[in-house]
């Protein structure tokens, strides 16, 4: 991991670097879709730009994303930077658990599964060793259960690299 990486990971627990993330998240975006998501959050953590169909709108809604490989499935969670409301794409999720990934230059659709019990457990622990802040993002929630999800592969995306 590089000095950086670690530094981020050391004051991603601040307040103000979720302000300051919150703010950077469209230039992340660009970043990610014109380097079709091989660059997302700098290379400072492990990243994805996951689309999800928007629950209002039916329109697609793309978001970059800190993951943690689980097998082949990617684990990623609805923190929204501890603020008290569920993130946009988490509660997507939920109404439509059909979505697609770009990771490190691929692209999948994927199914979303909630993780419960002895799994979200599990997920949990694997998640808070790549950022630590999700603890304190815990406290910040007031009391909201922050959802994880396990995205399980479901084939390559229509139209994605390299696909007929």
């Amino acid at each position: 991991m590089s000095v950086l990486g670690t530094l981020t990971r050391r004051v991603g627990h601040h307040r103000w670097f979720g302000a300051a993330a919150r703010l950077l998240v469209p230039a992340d975006r660009l970043v990610g879709r014109l380097s079709r998501g091989r660059v997302v959050a700098l290379g400072l953590i492990p990243s994805l730009v996951i689309t999800t169909t928007g629950r209002r709108s039916g329109k697609p809604r793309s978001n970059p994303l800190l993951y943690v490989p689980d097998g082949d499935a990617y684990v990623v969670i609805g923190s929204n930077w501890g603020q008290t409301h569920q993130p946009g794409w988490a509660m997507n999720l939920l109404a439509e658990p059909a979505a697609e990934v770009d990771v490190k230059g691929r692209r999948l659709r994927v199914r979303a599964e909630v993780a419960t019990g002895a799994e979200r457990e599990r997920l949990w622990q694997l998640l808070v060793t790549e950022w630590p802040a999700y603890r304190t993002y815990v406290q910040r929630a007031g009391g909201r259960e922050i959802r994880i999800f396990r995205l399980v592969p479901a084939g390559p995306a229509e139209g994605a690299p390299g696909q007929a």
